[in-house]
């Protein structure tokens, strides 16, 4: 996304962000925390925030071997870090697996370059689990979906891997589709991420869910 936000803007929003520091994560007690890579997080973040019972998303890097990494290390490559959101929610409100739903239906797991137009390892698609419940119903998904024969023969590339340290990313970028509409709409459609995820998922694209559930909100 960086190439398509122009590298004086990117410059400009990264002093920004140093001035300020990062965010911190954490969860309240009763919460569940559950960690997802689809690409953009900013895309990532607005989608898990429209699901009832998350309580709070927050964008990130995870997955790498660098402690504390900024944005441009990460986009740089080496890090070994996904973009990712760490998602907070209310079990007694969602499940893990209807997060999981969501997760599927928010990315296109047949790419192994990347993500819609964002290409490079930062932006692959990975579930993080977080205990052996989590790992069980991330894998038990990932195979329904291929043995569904939804895609054909293909595989889905998508990885399953343990969590592991969670840095919050620059501050410029958590909330990033509700501080920028304008910019953040633009880069979205010029992604052509709700075009490919229709294309995978139809109707059940998350796309699809959060456009029908913006238009019935009360204006």
């Amino acid at each position: 996304m960086r190439r398509l936000l122009g590298t004086a803007a990117a410059v400009a929003a990264f002093a920004i962000a140093a001035a300020a520091g990062a965010a911190e994560s954490t969860a309240s007690a009763k919460d569940g925390v559950a960690t997802f890579a689809s690409g953009c997080f900013w895309c990532t973040e607005h989608d898990f925030e429209n699901v009832p019972g998350v309580t709070k998303v927050i964008s990130g890097y995870t997955g790498g071997t660098v402690a504390n990494p900024s944005y441009q290390q990460v986009g740089m490559g080496g890090t070994g870090h996904a973009e990712a959101v760490e998602v907070h929610y209310d079990p007694s409100k969602v499940t893990y697996q209807q997060l999981l739903d969501t997760f599927w239906h928010d990315t296109d797991p047949l790419d192994a370059r990347g993500q819609f137009c964002d290409k490079g390892d930062e932006y692959r698609s990975e579930i993080f689990y977080h205990d052996d419940e989590q790992k069980r119903l991330a894998e038990a998904s990932k195979v329904a979906i291929e043995q569904s024969h939804r895609f054909g023969d293909k595989q889905l590339v998508t990885k399953i891997a343990p969590a592991g340290p969670f840095y919050p990313a620059e501050d410029y970028h958590q909330g990033y589709a509700k501080k920028n509409p304008v910019r953040y709409n633009f880069y979205r459609w010029n992604c052509g991420r709700d075009q490919r995820l229709t294309e995978l998922w139809g109707n059940d694209a998350v796309s699809a869910k959060v456009a029908s559930s913006e238009t019935a909100k009360p204006q």
